[in-house]
């Protein structure tokens, strides 16, 4: 027959997306680049240069008279969202379609666990900062001190100038809200699978939720250290480069707080697309994917607080 499909393949028409999620990504990357090195300094010479160009940390950090350094990180962050947003509405649109073979639903499934491989990777860079910082200091204590020159303050980890934060007050109830959002997520993706739509709106809309007391409890954590925070080098707390304790502690756990706000989004498009009456009991590889990277999330924290926040963390 003329026409006929003699394959399991889903042949896509054009797209931009491929071509515009590529810039997004330039953009985005150098905006990260710009925010956390700076691609000019800060001399007051070029004021709209700097605005644009100069490391945009010293902001956050309250550097007296740091503004901007944020502004194509912002943008980039949005485009790159926006052509998310286009790109998997077009693929969900396929799948309402019925364009989703089973071998194009297994292509999706190995893409989703390739991408969290890559995200664990990421993530075991900076496990293996802290675990390197914290199990070889003492080699550093030993250094001569022309190679380093803070080479005694190694002698102990963390630091004896740092107070790190206590891991049983806020991260604590972090992990047993994170702990508790992963079984609401399981319940909303097994209520769907036998076919109780009601149960589960109500366990990922509960999952959104505690992903977003999980953020609020993490702001809390990190304004208290910034209010605290030493900049003078003097007994006190840390922050985010005040010294290599800092750096590594904040971005690892701040990275992982990005993805918990990721997930959460993830989590919120699901339920909204369930509120219209979206996904099946036999169709909705998008939560299965939601919630994959939600368990993700919830292990990755598991051995920040394990490790980060207690065994090397005081």
């Amino acid at each position: 027959m003329a026409g006929a499909v003699e394959h399991d393949y889903h042949i896509l028409p054009p797209s931009p997306w491929p071509f515009l999620s590529g810039i997004a990504a330039l953009v985005w990357g150098t905006g990260m680049v710009i925010f956390f090195s700076g691609l000019t300094p800060r001399t007051g010479d070029n004021t709209m240069a700097e605005f644009f160009f100069a490391r945009g940390l010293d902001t956050i950090q309250g550097r007296e008279g740091a503004s901007g350094g944020w502004i194509i990180l912002l943008f980039g962050s949005m485009f790159a969202a926006y052509c998310m947003y286009g790109w998997w509405k077009d693929v969900a649109a396929e799948s309402a379609r019925g364009e989703h073979t089973p071998v194009i639903d297994l292509g999706l499934r190995y893409g989703m666990i390739m991408f969290i491989m890559q995200e664990a990777m990421f993530f075991v860079g900076w496990f293996w900062m802290f675990f390197e910082l914290g199990l070889f200091h003492k080699f550093r204590a030993g250094w001569n001190g022309d190679i380093l020159a803070n080479n005694a303050d190694y002698a102990s980890w963390p630091p004896p100038s740092i107070e790190p934060i206590d891991p049983w007050h806020l991260p604590l109830i972090n992990t047993l809200i994170l702990l508790l959002s992963g079984t609401t997520v399981t319940w909303g993706h097994h209520a769907l699978i036998h076919g109780d739509r009601r149960g589960a709106k109500w366990g990922i809309g509960l999952t959104v939720l505690l992903g977003a007391l999980f953020i609020g409890v993490q702001f809390l954590e990190y304004y208290e250290a910034f209010i605290h925070r030493n900049m003078d080098g003097m007994d006190g707390s840390f922050w985010l480069s005040t010294n290599v304790y800092g750096s590594t502690f904040f971005l690892a756990t701040g990275f992982h707080g990005l993805h918990v706000l990721i997930g959460a989004i993830f989590l919120f498009v699901i339920w909204a697309r369930l509120m219209r009456g979206g996904m099946s009991s036999e169709k909705h590889f998008g939560l299965e994917a939601a919630a994959w990277y939600w368990h993700f999330v919830d292990v990755v924290w598991l051995f920040l607080f394990a490790f980060v926040y207690v065994a090397f963390g005081g």
